[in-house]
Formats: structure tokens, sequence, C-alpha cells
């Protein structure tokens, strides 16, 4: 069976949206998924199987009363996007890839007027890659990518990607 990787966007934000990790894994392994791992709290899984978007959200929806954006990705694509970081050796906590939902028209122009100084943003055909060196809490633009992508889209920080890119190099 083939690795994926699980992303899970906004669950366990502020006290809403509660999904425990260990029942992730059950919904996953309940779907067909084997050796599941996940990483921090927020909806970062690896596992091995076919897993489909669609059925991993209609099936939160019906154990934890919520629909969830899910994205899946083959283990080969994931690295492809994480590969492609244009950033020369960023902190891990400031840069982050944002993963859409689907095909999207990024709002560049729009973009461009959000960018802050110092800040670093390179649109790709599958993910949209920011350094913002000011943290995104602080940052226009990050609060915007959603927006200017048109599409639902998920981030994590290249501290999270390559936490789930080792445990893609070292199966359970």
């Amino acid at each position: 069976m083939e690795q994926q990787v699980v992303l899970l966007r906004g669950i366990n934000v502020g006290g809403h949206r509660k999904l425990p990790m260990k029942e992730l894994c059950s919904i996953l392994e309940g779907l067909g998924a084997v050796k599941v791992r996940t990483y921090i709290q927020s909806g970062n899984v690896v596992a091995e199987g076919e897993l489909q978007s669609a059925e991993i959200a209609e099936m939160i929806e019906n154990t934890k009363g919520f629909l969830p954006q899910v994205m899946v990705f083959h283990a080969a694509d994931f690295l492809n996007i994480a590969k492609q970081v244009p950033f020369d050796e960023p902190d891990g906590k400031l840069a982050h890839i944002w993963f859409p939902t689907g095909s999207f028209t990024f709002n560049q122009e729009k973009a461009d007027s959000l960018l802050a100084e110092g800040e670093t943003l390179s649109v790709a055909e599958k993910a949209i890659y920011l350094h913002a060196p000011d943290g995104i809490g602080r940052s226009k633009l990050a609060a915007n990518i959603e927006k200017l992508a048109g599409v639902p889209c998920t981030a994590r920080n290249l501290n999270t990607v390559n936490q789930l890119l080792e445990m893609l190099e070292n199966p359970a």
C-alpha cells in the first residue's frame, strides 16, 4: 500500500471542532488505512492506504458532527510540494506552505499590495509559499491567502512539513 499524507483544516482550534488524534486514527483505520501516525493535534497524518478526502470528511461529520476540509496527498506529491520551497534555510516557524483544496487562480496583483517588507511569496501550481519573518499572525498577506487563491486552503509551517517528510521516510 502506498503512503499518504492527510491534512485536516480547522480542527482543535480554540476548543472548537474537537477531534482527538486517537479518534482520527480510528476513523482512518475504519476506512482501511494502516500504519496510521499523527503529528501534533492539528490534523497531520501519515498512513498507508487509498484514502479519499470526501470519505474521511463524511466519516468525521457522521461521528463528530462537523464537516472538516480534508486533503489527501500521495507521498510523492507531498514530497514534490515540499521540495519546491523557494526559501534559503528559513526559520521553520516563519515559513509556511498553503495547500489549496484544488485548482486555483491566484490574485498576484492584490497579493503584491499586501506583501509586507521582508516577506517573500512564491506561488506554484499546487501550493503557495510564504516566508513571513515577523510571523503569519502579523501578516496581512497570510490572513488573505485563501481569498487570493479563491479556494479553501490549509497551511503548515516548515517544521510540520519536515516532520511529516521524516515520518514518510521512516514508516512505522
